[in-house]
């Protein structure tokens, strides 16, 4: 009989070797950024232009990369070894670009394995690995997520965050919320509005669970989180300029939306090319998925359509609505989406998987 250790032993194993192959998925789609285009060059891609600064340490920074993004660090940081290996020893491709390849490449396939875990857990294993294949396969994964960007980075902290909370292991959300602080400053109005809507949408239940009744423990510990993340970016952002900025002023000078924006939004193509059937195939069985998870997606993705308004980033970016909602429900819907696969493929198996006794000569 095999024993716990063991098992655990290989379930590791197997998930190392799912990252691993993951990895070389995610940096076979995003190489083009190598050497065929220059993101930095292409409209609707101008924030690559302050990471692959922040890799190389050079300077030139424009106004709007004054205000926030220069304090997007942890992807840069992690891509930033990468780009020191590869300088002068890969030929034509672009040491800079392969550095960030690199490092959303590993954030990419982290953010798989884990919809391979939740899935498998919730789901079936068939549906987590489908979940997966189909998250890779996204619009958003090779012309948003592996072209020198962090949303990768901030879409894994998102999505550990849910892992967490599902488990019960709140134990680590500080960690994740420090991290995911580092990664995109918005990481942290959606990390609070995830783990406060869980909290109380999962408050009954837990309360009536007589193994487990740490509601106080819990909120302590979604509360450090909170405070953590804060932390980490002010002292981010004083160790970079030298002062002391609050965060409710560092808020206030990212205004600048407006209703107008909002509308023009949702004309961005970008958003339609990841949920033009990433909703209709996740909608039918988003039912059969925990409402500990529905409930807190949903009101993020309320918060993301918020603060896009407050924002008011320019449409020719990129839609921020759809950059965003992949973050935090891409792995939800991309999961639904496999039960519907799965559904209609096994349904209608007998059409396309020949029967032995066809062609068999009577």
């Amino acid at each position: 009989m095999t024993s716990l250790p063991d098992n655990r032993v290989q379930i590791a194993a197997r998930l190392a070797l799912l990252f691993c192959i993951f990895f070389l998925i995610a940096c076979g789609l995003g190489y083009p950024v190598l050497n065929r285009f220059d993101p930095r060059q292409t409209p609707g891609l101008s924030d690559v232009r302050t990471y692959a600064a922040l890799v190389t340490g050079t300077a030139g920074l424009s106004p709007e990369d004054m205000r926030f993004r220069r304090f997007r660090v942890l992807v840069p940081w992690l891509a930033r070894p990468f780009y020191r290996l590869a300088r002068g020893r890969f030929a034509t491709w672009d040491p800079v670009m392969f550095g960030l390849l690199v490092a959303d490449s590993l954030f990419v396939a982290a953010t798989a394995v884990l919809i391979v875990v939740l899935g498998s857990r919730w789901l079936g294993s068939s549906v987590g690995l489908v979940g997966a294949l189909l998250y890779l396969l996204n619009f958003a994964v090779p012309n948003l997520r592996l072209v020198g960007l962090v949303d990768a980075g901030e879409a894994f902290f998102l999505l550990a965050l849910l892992r967490s909370l599902s488990e019960l292991e709140l134990w680590a959300l500080p960690v994740i919320a420090v991290l995911g602080a580092l990664t995109k400053e918005s990481f942290i109005p959606f990390s609070i509005m995830l783990t406060s809507t869980w909290w109380f949408s999962t408050r009954s239940d837990r309360s009536l669970d007589s193994s487990r009744n740490h509601l106080l423990p819990d909120a302590a510990c979604i509360l450090a989180s909170w405070v953590l993340s804060v932390a980490a970016m002010t002292g981010l952002q004083r160790s970079i300029t030298g002062r002391f900025v609050s965060p409710l002023q560092f808020g206030l000078a990212l205004h600048r939306g407006g209703g107008g924006h909002f509308a023009v939004s949702l004309h961005d193509r970008n958003l339609w090319y990841i949920f033009l059937w990433l909703l209709p195939t996740a909608i039918p069985n988003l039912k059969r998925l925990p409402n500990s998870w529905l409930i807190p997606v949903s009101a993020t993705c309320v918060m993301a359509f918020v603060l896009d308004a407050y924002f008011g980033g320019a449409p020719t970016a990129g839609s921020s609505w759809g950059r965003a909602l992949f973050s935090i429900a891409g792995p939800v819907l991309t999961l639904s989406s496999a039960l519907f696969l799965l559904r209609i493929s096994s349904s209608g198996q007998e059409l396309w998987v020949r029967h032995p006794e066809v062609g068999k000569r009577q």
